[in-house]
């Protein structure tokens, strides 16, 4: 089984320093050993060893992980962790029973989020459901609050180059992403905005959406395949009949998605070379905008604005794309404050927030906190998902980095700065 080869040398490497534990997030919370990623490996290890049905404790311990991958930037000895969680848990999807209400609460989630259309019907619901919040279980309060946090979500047009570009840099793809597109539609527009503006094409394949990885942090990775596939063939036949030069994404946890595709494809005959492909081409849109030389017009950032840049984990730690976001800000005229406890994930971690909504609120408080604690005027970011786990804890206006960097280059002001 070439999935448990990969794991043997993944464990292989693991020295058992414990360096890991001083990062992790949930760790850190609750001192216990088994919530770190020395103890989830121990977990693992025993479990795909013996090749062994997964237990209540193994379940409890490596559900609460966030997969923040804090524990990869500081291992010493390159375990690549994020692949073996992975693996652990399709092997528990495949052989542990859930209680009735968790099972029901993962499908629903895996029936829903992935698909924009289904999620702004379910954000109409919980808006409606709003009144009721108190009533409701603590998983569910989840989805209510983030209702609150949406923007009006119109259907996006596919952008191309203006007539008044004074030459084509490049041409791109747009990955549009699933619940983006239904929570802030501006993210994707301040970046076909920006783009263009800077001579590069974009183009959005017909059939793309999810990349993803919310199910595959389910372990559901038959439909995580599945959806990985249709923007594979997607962006094939664009490679295959315009070209392009790189595929981009707004969402940083994508990004590590789609980085991985080589990855997880590599023993499928009829893909592993496309989807090595596509994971050569994807990049986050800051990595394009350092590479089109990104200009700005000083006039359009009040001097006084101060930004604190939230590095979300899937851009520093999966990506390793920590200092360039927040250099681009600085190159653009804002004054980028560094946030305390930097490394620490946000809680919320795709469905996370959902299925562990007590832990999660633990770190979302403590990252506005610190957030806070050096009084910025906007706080910016590089994923979804955090932008609106932050929005739930904070009264500072919190926008993709994409929209000040647009505003910058002369678009406009984003919508909720003051």
């Amino acid at each position: 089984d070439p999935q448990v080869a990969e794991s043997d040398r993944i464990l292989r490497k693991c020295v058992h320093c414990g360096f890991c534990t001083a990062t992790c997030p949930t760790y850190l919370l609750t001192g216990d050993e088994l919530d770190g990623p020395r103890g989830r490996i121990y977990l693992a290890k025993d479990m795909l060893e013996k090749n062994r049905a997964a237990d209540a404790t193994t379940v409890k311990h490596l559900d609460r992980c966030l997969t923040c991958l804090s524990c990869m930037t500081t291992c010493p000895s390159g375990v690549h962790y994020m692949h073996l969680i992975d693996h652990a848990r399709q092997h528990i999807e495949r052989t542990y029973r859930r209680p009735f209400g968790e099972r029901a609460l993962r499908a629903l989630l895996a029936f829903v989020l992935p698909h924009t259309g289904r999620f702004r019907l379910a954000l109409r619901a919980a808006a409606l459901a709003r009144p009721f919040r108190a009533l409701l279980p603590a998983r569910l309060r989840g989805l209510i609050d983030t209702a609150r946090t949406a923007r009006s979500a119109k259907p996006e047009a596919v952008a191309r180059l203006p007539q008044n570009a004074t030459a084509r840099h490049c041409r791109v793809a747009l990955l549009p992403g699933c619940v983006q597109p239904a929570l802030r539609p501006q993210i994707n527009e301040a970046t076909v905005r920006l783009l263009n503006r800077h001579g590069v094409e974009v183009v959005v394949a017909k059939g793309t959406g999810c990349c993803g990885a919310l199910v595959h942090h389910l372990g559901r990775e038959h439909e995580s395949l599945a959806q990985a596939k249709a923007d594979i063939d997607a962006w094939t036949r664009e490679i295959e009949s315009g070209g392009l030069d790189a595929i981009i994404v707004t969402a940083s946890g994508c990004g590590t998605m789609l980085k991985d595709y080589g990855f997880l494809f590599r023993n499928d005959p009829a893909y592993a070379e496309k989807a090595a492909r596509v994971a050569s081409l994807a990049r986050d849109v800051t990595e394009v905008l350092a590479e089109v030389e990104f200009a700005h017009n000083a006039s359009c950032v009040p001097e006084s604005l101060r930004v604190a840049y939230h590095s979300a984990c899937s851009l520093q730690h999966g990506q390793r794309l920590h200092s360039l976001p927040a250099d681009l800000l600085r190159k653009a005229g804002f004054t980028v404050l560094d946030i305390p406890e930097s490394h620490i994930c946000c809680g919320s971690a795709g469905t996370y927030s959902l299925l562990q909504p007590e832990m999660s609120t633990q770190l979302r408080e403590r990252k506005a906190r610190n957030i806070e604690s050096v009084e910025p005027t906007v706080i910016a970011t590089g994923n979804i998902g955090c932008l609106t786990q932050i929005a739930q804890a904070t009264a500072i206006p919190i926008v993709h980095t994409v929209e000040l960097l647009d505003w910058a280059a002369g678009g406009p002001k984003p919508a909720g700065l003051r």
